[in-house]
């Protein structure tokens, strides 16, 4: 029996690399949407957490967004803490703020959108408030942050206020992400109301996504 042609060989060649060409785009789509899926889902966990320091501790507690360096891939719209407002000798609020934890970090490729989240989510109008966190915390973690708030009741200061998220890529410096072809409808998020429940997004129409557009 004769073996393969050469012209035959390199058709075979050629639908392989076409079916691993598919496939890893196919690939990337999927993980970009697990990213998102898990970003919101642990998002939701941490306003949960923001919510009970507040309670227990009867004073104002954050959720905070990191924006301290563009430069930083690993923690620029990445990085996610919790922070509460210190008590003084009266045992009201003061000026101070300490962390609750280290906080979490989207996974790869998954970006707080400072496009799409606005602090009254269905009547549009202004993004995410910001804040600067000073010492005493540790240096690493200073700097300028997208907040939402929970005062000592449990009550989101903010009701109405949407935290959105999407997949993209962001080169150092860039101060917003940009879509990429397989990421162009892999955004998620919900709405954070008074008492603190959340509702989320279930199509990109309710986060009211632009027909077309390439930084978020």
């Amino acid at each position: 029996m004769g073996g393969f042609t050469l012209v035959e060989l390199l058709v075979v060649i050629a639908i392989i690399s076409i079916l691993m060409t598919v496939g890893a785009i196919g690939i990337g789509g999927m993980t970009a949407g697990k990213g998102v899926t898990n970003a919101v889902a642990t998002a939701e966990a941490v306003f949960d957490e923001a919510r009970s320091i507040a309670v227990s501790k009867r004073t104002n507690a954050r959720v905070l967004i990191s924006v301290q360096d563009p430069n930083n891939r690993d923690t620029y719209l990445r990085r996610v803490v919790v922070a509460f407002q210190d008590l003084d000798a009266s045992g009201n609020p003061s000026s101070t703020w300490t962390l609750a934890s280290r906080g979490i970090v989207l996974p790869e490729q998954t970006y707080f959108s400072q496009e799409f989240s606005k602090e009254k989510h269905e009547t549009g109008g202004s993004g995410i408030q910001k804040m600067t966190l000073n010492a005493p915390v540790k240096t690493e973690y200073r700097g300028d942050y997208y907040y939402y708030e929970f005062n000592g009741e449990g009550i989101c200061t903010t009701p109405g206020a949407s935290f959105v998220v999407g997949s993209g890529a962001r080169p150092n410096g860039a101060e917003k992400p940009r879509v990429t072809a397989s990421g162009k409808r892999d955004f998620g998020g919900f709405v954070i109301w008074r008492n603190g429940r959340t509702s989320m997004f279930r199509n990109p129409e309710q986060i009211d996504l632009p027909a077309s557009f390439t930084n978020f």
